[in-house]
């Protein structure tokens, strides 16, 4: 069980159960995740600030109109950037709240700008649990796919036996981390590359790109976290490798297509999300070239085509390309799906600041011959998800 690289945001609402909302915290880091806390007014009446400030390592947030979310639209942001959205405790009037659709506070708007999974964990005396109305929002919340964390039994703060006690916070935390155990990709291989390739132009120089190497990554989180064995050969990145996968260093276009070819034949799935130069400079000089006040011309000559030559392969895997378009975007990435003889192309326009290279979002369109779904901007690892869930349907 890991929730390494995952955001949860954890609602702490109002009820004596609280007080143990650090413990969770902690149960949470301990499979590896990242914790922020946005605490409700009447959740700051069982439990300090400070406490979960210290435990969580991040500030704790409270006030829908904080001046220092303002300009970036805090809620929207912390909704963009969680993966998981938890409530413990979850009190009777949180509970209210979220089957009617209330954003009176932060946690309410938060919950309903957010597109990822919810789980709320119920706390509060026997008797207002059991009520027909607790119950009723209860079964509305589970029809909306909302995931409850069932209560324990036994004695409460206020003397009375019964259920309703907060669960466990290590059972809490693996009920959270048990999301992402999926197998969708259970057994299979897939070779990523990712990155930038370089092409000497002599011993200081040299022609490249600006990827980053984020959404491949991003990829090779969101495949190893749905059960696959990955091979990442990768070229000059920004960003760490996900330390369950085998990778495979690259510099050029050249080194790139041999690692690929060297490691292809027992893949079931190739993604090509490495920016490749497309040309390489014939002649690489050995010595450093002087500046002179004269025209410097370089001739340049075509790379090897890694999609193309891991399409023509007589037993090909499942090839995944990527299109980085700047102009007639998908009249372009049509043209490649066909040319390339690839099963899909990710389609991504590069063309602006907002989204793509170097970028921490993105947003793009899976295309194949049959079908075009756009995955509307969101950050690169929830990209990356949707993206593993479509390949899944489509070839699976």
């Amino acid at each position: 069980m890991t929730l390494t690289n995952k955001n949860i945001i954890l609602g702490v609402s109002g009820s004596i159960a609280a007080y143990k909302a650090p413990d969770i915290v902690r149960r949470l880091q301990d499979l590896g995740a990242e914790v922020r806390v946005v605490l409700t007014q009447n959740g700051a009446q069982f439990v300090t600030e400070l406490s979960l400030q210290v435990t969580s390592k991040n500030k704790v947030h409270h006030n829908l109109w904080d001046p220092e979310m303002a300009l970036s639209m805090g809620h929207i942001e912390l909704a963009k950037w969680a993966d998981v959205v938890l409530i413990a405790p979850a009190s009777a009037n949180t509970i209210a709240n979220l089957t009617s659709g209330k954003a009176s506070d932060l946690l309410g708007n938060i919950i309903l700008a957010s597109n990822c999974p919810l789980l709320i964990a119920p706390a509060m005396n026997q008797q207002m649990y059991a009520a027909d109305s607790v119950q009723e929002n209860l079964k509305t919340l589970l029809e909306r796919q909302i995931t409850i964390i069932q209560p324990d039994n036994g004695k409460q703060a206020c003397g009375d036996i019964g259920a309703g006690r907060l669960a466990d916070a290590t059972d809490i935390a693996q009920q959270v981390g048990a999301l992402f155990q999926h197998t969708k990709l259970s057994g299979k291989k897939i070779l990523i590359t990712l990155g930038a390739t370089i092409e000497a132009i002599d011993p200081v120089r040299y022609l490249s790109n600006h990827s980053s190497g984020k959404m491949g990554s991003a990829l090779a989180d969101a495949c190893i976290e749905a059960g696959a064995k990955v091979t990442l050969v990768y070229g000059n990145i920004s960003v760490p490798l996900n330390q369950k996968a085998t990778a495979i260093s690259a510099t050029s276009a050249e080194e790139m297509h041999q690692a690929v070819m060297a490691n292809i034949a027992t893949q079931d799935f190739f993604i090509a999300c490495a920016a490749v130069s497309d040309y390489r400079v014939k002649n690489v000089e050995k010595n450093k070239i002087k500046k002179s006040n004269q025209a410097l011309i370089l001739e340049l000559i075509p790379t090897a085509d890694i999609l193309k030559d891991v399409c023509q392969l007589t037993h090909k895997p499942i090839c995944i390309g990527f299109a980085a378009e700047t102009q007639n975007l998908m009249e372009n990435a049509e043209n490649k799906l066909k040319n390339k003889g690839c099963d899909a192309i990710i389609l991504n326009d590069v063309s602006g600041t907002d989204f793509g290279f170097k970028s921490e979002e993105n947003e793009v369109v899976f295309l194949t011959s049959k079908s075009s779904l756009k995955i509307e901007k969101n950050s690169k690892q929830k990209i990356a998800r949707k993206i593993v869930e479509t390949l899944s349907e489509n070839f699976l």
